[in-house]
């Protein structure tokens, strides 16, 4: 219930504002790579510019997750050495549990 209040509630204003954005951003702008000669019909390419802004979002999405997971590295590193640590004193544990119960092969006798 929470997760559908959260899409309507967030996610369908951002999708009205996008949308809304990309209405007005309709008219075709060039795109150059070339900044010294930036008539140059060979690094030059026209697109919508709600296109570029988009492309410019996720293009900032993609290297800041980039950043994250790499700043991130170390913790991923010490979160997989303690596990293997947790995982070899379970079985240590249960091995010395299993050695050290006693078998018992038959009920005790109640007294009468």
């Amino acid at each position: 219930m929470i997760n559908r209040l959260v899409l309507v509630a967030i996610l369908v204003p951002i999708a009205i504002v996008l949308i809304a954005l990309a209405v007005a951003n309709r008219t075709w702008v060039p795109f150059t790579l070339d900044p010294f000669n930036p008539g140059n019909p060979a690094l030059t390419i026209q697109l919508p510019l709600f296109v570029l802004v988009f492309l410019a979002v996720a293009v900032g999405v993609i290297i800041g997750s980039c950043a994250t997971w790499l700043k991130q590295g170390r913790y991923r590193k010490l979160a997989r050495q303690r596990s293997a640590e947790a995982e070899s004193l379970r079985a240590a544990n249960k091995a010395g549990l299993k050695a050290a119960a006693p078998v018992q092969t038959s009920l005790p006798k109640p007294a009468a």
